[in-house]
């Protein structure tokens, strides 16, 4: 009894801060592009830019590969929606932008992304020019050392959805319903 009540208020937690960031977003980003110009590298090395989060709808998740929970999981229950929508999602586009560019070469990002998915696109690129982009989307990072002498990454672990004209159109938080995010996709799709 005592679990399904702790269950109940972490979903009921998560769902809040998910809405939360969702309107934030929103209030910062109404009715403009989002995010500055950019010109960065996809996992296969060819160049990419803001136009590829134009024309067609995105969900986009910034990340790394050294990440040991959210952002594996995030890709793979990202990909399972995508393929959960089947042609009503084949217009959406996914990308996986790192946010430790330092480790995360194209090759790199592109070996641990397409153990994932053959939907989602990674994006690297020179350092500075990758956290100016991922600044540029308000998205939070932190690089954190270990006592190691190694160093993890603290992000933003939200799903950033853009509309057709590049513009903010929502979240997926991290751990969000299954069946809300996949909602929020075929709205993204419609729209």
């Amino acid at each position: 009894m005592m679990r399904s009540i702790l269950v109940g208020i972490l979903l009921i937690m998560v769902a809040g801060v998910g809405w939360l960031t969702f309107d934030w977003y929103r209030g910062q980003n109404a009715g403009e592009a989002y995010g500055a110009p950019f010109t960065l590298v996809d996992q296969d090395g060819a160049e990419i830019t803001e136009a590829a989060f134009r024309g067609t709808p995105s969900a986009v998740f910034f990340g790394f590969t050294h990440c040991p929970e959210v952002c594996p999981t995030t890709l793979f229950e990202l990909d399972g929606w995508l393929k959960q929508l089947g042609d009503e999602g084949k217009d959406i586009n996914a990308f996986f932008v790192t946010v430790d560019p330092e480790r995360d070469t194209p090759e790199v990002i592109g070996s641990y992304v397409t153990n994932v998915s053959d939907r989602i696109t990674g994006i690297s690129g020179e350092p500075e020019k990758v956290l100016a982009m991922v600044k540029s989307f308000g998205i939070y990072w932190k690089k954190v050392d270990l006592e190691n002498g190694d160093y993890t990454m603290d992000h933003t672990a939200s799903v950033m959805l853009l509309d057709r004209a590049g513009d903010f159109a929502g979240t997926i938080a991290y751990g969000e319903n299954p069946e809300t995010a996949v909602a929020k996709l075929k709205r993204l799709a419609a729209g």
